[in-house]
């Protein structure tokens, strides 16, 4: 089958969030051999499209588990449709776990438009610490922890402990704090019982980034920043419960998996 490797999020090569995108047909393959390719492919996240009379769904793999939302790795897959498989559309629509997906193109920019997470407020209340600061405010949404400071540079310097992360009964943390200048805010994303220590890139994240601060900001149109060490840049706009993500890609590597028959 089709493999590509798809930087997101990102302006040039090497930069941004790699995704695998492996392009199926018009079934899927077990969930077995699904997992098994994401982990040998072993980036954080490895999307698997199909296209089923006329309709295309998407599931994201990480090395260790099924996940039911991935923006980056939607955001390759559409990538790839409309850069390497001749998808003429100006947008496409993604069934999958989380419901309909959307994104759209305009030139060289692409969006995905993500539902956007309702956050809950909470005490910082673990006996261990994580990072090398206290965070000033916590959230919690879906399953992730968002932890608020006041600087960028404290989330662009952060010491972490993954094995204390890994404590935390979530599937992952959020890091974040205003932006300087430039940014409306910039955050990272730490995922280790998904087995993904840090995220470069992380879209499913801006589901609860965005409708948080552009409550405390007072605006619907923002621009972020994901500080990791490969680091990625994202414009994002909140409509009607609606996150759309919008940036640029670039394309790494396309080839074939080789899979045998006897393979399940």
């Amino acid at each position: 089958m089709k493999y590509y490797h798809i930087d997101s999020f990102a302006s040039e090569l090497f930069k941004g969030n790699p995704a695998g995108v492996c392009i199926l047909g018009d079934s899927w393959l077990s969930e077995n051999l699904m997992q098994s390719i994401a982990f040998e492919i072993n980036l954080s996240e490895t999307a698997f499209v199909i296209c089923k009379a006329g309709e295309y769904h998407i599931r994201w793999f990480t090395p260790t588990v099924e996940v039911d939302l991935c923006g980056h790795a939607t955001f390759a897959a559409f990538y790839v449709l409309v850069n390497f498989e001749g998808y003429k559309e100006q947008s496409i629509s993604f069934k999958s776990a989380s419901g309909e997906l959307k994104a759209y193109r305009n030139n060289e920019l692409l969006t995905i438009d993500l539902p956007a997470v309702s956050l809950k407020k909470e005490k910082y209340i673990w006996d261990f610490d994580c990072f090398d600061s206290r965070p000033v405010e916590v959230y919690s949404g879906k399953g992730e922890y968002l932890f608020v400071f006041e600087r960028e540079e404290q989330v662009a310097n952060v010491k972490f402990d993954l094995d204390k992360i890994a404590k935390v009964d979530s599937q992952g943390i959020i890091i974040t704090a205003p932006g300087n200048g430039e940014l409306d805010f910039a955050s990272r994303y730490f995922a280790p019982n998904l087995g993904i220590p840090e995220d470069p890139v992380t879209g499913s994240a801006h589901t609860l980034l965005v409708p948080y601060w552009a409550e405390r900001l007072g605006k619907t149109s923002l621009e972020a920043a994901q500080l990791s060490p490969r680091g990625g840049r994202l414009s994002c706009v909140l409509i009607n419960g609606r996150v759309h993500l919008s940036g640029r890609g670039a394309a790494f590597m396309h080839g074939l998996v080789l899979i045998g028959p006897n393979i399940k």
